[in-house]
């Protein structure tokens, strides 16, 4: 790789269904220069979330779309190369937004200045980071699980869930986790000490939720949506409460998946019968708790009450085969690309 050029990769053409190699180019541009108040960063690790394939369509959201012949959008553990910034000097580490590439200019103001030594810097990006920080908000200012309720996580070996599930338990909750296969699984139950685990691959998959879960679910942490959500509906108890963080199962769907039964009158009777609470929200909603957060969880972090595991793929060009294989489940853990060791 010439230390000269930057590479990134910059959205080609938009998905229609499940990203394809098309849908991505990497290509090779100078090195961009900081203007006044901005630094030069080089990309040392780039986080990969789900919430990506959302940004790479042009239907409206919550943010703006990638635009096309644009970097891909995404967190990043950066290495300040170049700074006219008082406070921040070369050789600093940073918690940016740089995207998909290995150079990036950026606003001095919107970075987060990493300690190496209270943690891995790659928690930054993960069970510290915007993952972390969005299990902890959305499930204990929407979910507020009591002691003795049961808690059930979607996607529970993710970066997400793992921790939702954690700390329910921290919270004296009986925890059941939903997660694609006996590995994954395994790992939720013997490593991250969850009551149960369900495959949802398994044929019996309701059946098997309905067991592990005798006196219903007082808290649903919704990562999934789909056939999961549809096993869950039944077993969700009276005033029960429902933080809906991601709906994974349909973000690769098109107009011509859009079939099958209409399934809202059901959901708004149980919402009304059974008094239930779902809210939708992005970790943004709860800035203000970044300092609350970054504490409590990083003690947990440190006395060993919250565990994590990362996946590491190397190499900024495999980003767009990691990101793809994210969207199918494929990773085990929290997502990461290794762009640079410098």
């Amino acid at each position: 790789m010439n230390p000269a050029i930057n590479r990134k990769i910059i959205l080609a053409s938009r998905p229609v269904g499940e990203p394809a190699d098309s849908d991505f180019r990497l290509v090779e541009d100078v090195i961009p220069q900081p203007g006044p108040d901005q630094v030069l960063l080089r990309t040392l690790y780039l986080s990969l979330d789900p919430y990506m394939r959302g940004r790479l369509s042009a239907a409206k959201s919550y943010a703006e779309p990638v635009a096309l012949g644009g970097v891909i959008v995404g967190g990043t553990i950066s290495r300040v190369v170049e700074s006219p910034v008082a406070g921040l000097v070369p050789g600093d580490l940073v918690l940016g937004y740089a995207g998909w590439q290995d150079y990036a200019v950026a606003a001095a103001a919107g970075l987060q200045v990493i300690d190496p030594t209270l943690a891995p810097v790659t928690t930054a990006l993960g069970v510290l980071g915007m993952p972390g920080m969005t299990a902890y908000c959305g499930l204990l200012n929407i979910g507020k699980p009591q002691r003795g309720e049961t808690v059930v996580v979607a996607a529970a070996s993710g970066a997400v869930g793992s921790v939702v599930g954690q700390i329910a338990r921290l919270k004296g909750c009986r925890v059941v986790g939903i997660a694609g296969g006996a590995r994954k699984c395994a790992f939720v139950v013997d490593e991250l000490g969850f009551d149960a685990c369900i495959d949802h691959q398994r044929p019996d998959f309701a059946v098997a939720l309905a067991s592990a879960c005798p006196r219903g679910i007082d808290v649903y942490f919704e990562n999934v949506g789909g056939a999961v959500f549809d096993a869950v509906l039944p077993l969700l108890n009276m005033f029960a409460r429902v933080p809906v963080c991601g709906l994974i199962a349909s973000y690769n769907a098109t107009a011509e998946d859009a079939t099958g039964p209409d399934r809202t009158r059901a959901v708004m009777r149980a919402i009304l019968t059974h008094r239930l609470t779902f809210r939708g929200f992005i970790v943004s909603d709860y800035a203000a708790q970044r300092q609350e957060f970054l504490e409590t969880v990083g003690a947990w972090v440190r006395d060993g009450s919250i565990r994590y595991r990362e996946d590491i793929v190397e190499g900024l060009e495999q980003a767009p085969a990691a990101f793809r294989g994210l969207l199918r489940g494929a990773n085990f853990g929290k997502l990461l690309v290794r762009v640079s060791a410098a």
